[in-house]
């Protein structure tokens, strides 16, 4: 795959994790950390969390075999680990109505207990907990930020040497809406599908069920009483297209990707 990003921003052109996929990003993991290392800790001193118990013992379980596992790999493959300056963490939040899970930059990780349900298994956290620490393995928040930095950068420009005035009123709400149609909804769509696809990958080589990848997410469907909102207008894949996409690459994913000793 041809890297198109250019020479100016160096250096801005990486191949993600596991992938051909070349990635534009301008911002380094010592910047991100600086800023989302505090603001895990904020986040955890003004959260009720849930410690000392079974359900968090076996979160950072999960989340440590999928760790193991992916360390394992690299060193297996002689390539660079890009876990290899996370400083992993683990927090289970006490929150029955939220439904959620994420990990920041750096292996900074939040599972919500209204997740539980969902995941309903242990193999069901391990396809959560893949997914998000796909995010952070492929730099995502970078890739995102990065993106955004060069189209407000384009919209500046397209505004001082191509129209020659600022957008304004009706022109300003059109071009705010064509961008995020056009391009933004569709590249968060994108990443969430890689990281499907790596989480799957992940858990597989952390020896979990990669079955139950898909059936998260169709008792995620039940729970959103069968639908969820159109895809075109959404940061994130529709569950039917995820649940297709899983069974896709389940049998590649398990003949490619095996579980690994640690």
């Amino acid at each position: 795959m041809t890297c198109t990003c250019g020479t100016l921003l160096l250096p801005s052109c990486a191949d993600v994790a596991m992938s051909d996929r070349k990635q534009f990003n301008i911002l380094s993991d010592d910047f991100l950390y600086s800023k989302t290392f505090p603001a895990y800790e904020n986040f955890k001193s003004q959260t009720k969390l849930i410690t000392g118990t079974s359900e968090y013992d076996n979160i950072v379980k999960i989340g440590y075999d999928i760790r193991d596992a992916i360390n394992v790999y690299y060193a297996n493959q002689g390539g660079e680990d890009p876990t290899e300056n996370f400083q992993w963490e683990f927090a289970l939040v006490d929150d029955d109505q939220t439904k959620n899970a994420w990990c920041m930059p750096g292996g900074k990780i939040a599972f919500y207990s209204g997740i539980l349900p969902i995941a309903k298994n242990d193999d069901g956290i391990a396809s959560i907990m893949g997914h998000e620490i796909a995010h952070a393995v492929a730099r995502h928040s970078a890739e995102r930020a990065s993106r955004s930095i060069l189209m407000d950068a384009g919209t500046y420009a397209l505004q001082r040497f191509v129209l020659g005035a600022s957008l304004t009123g009706y022109s300003r709400d059109l071009y705010n809406q064509l961008r995020q149609l056009g391009l933004e909804l569709p590249f968060s769509r994108s990443q969430e599908s890689e990281a499907d696809y790596l989480g799957l990958i992940f858990m597989s080589l952390a020896g979990y069920n990669t079955e139950e990848s898909y059936k998260v997410w169709e008792r995620m469907k039940e729970d959103m009483g069968g639908k969820g909102p159109a895809e075109f207008w959404s940061t994130h894949p529709s569950p039917d297209n995820r649940i297709n996409k899983l069974k896709e690459w389940i049998p590649t994913v398990k003949l490619q990707y095996p579980p690994i000793s640690v």
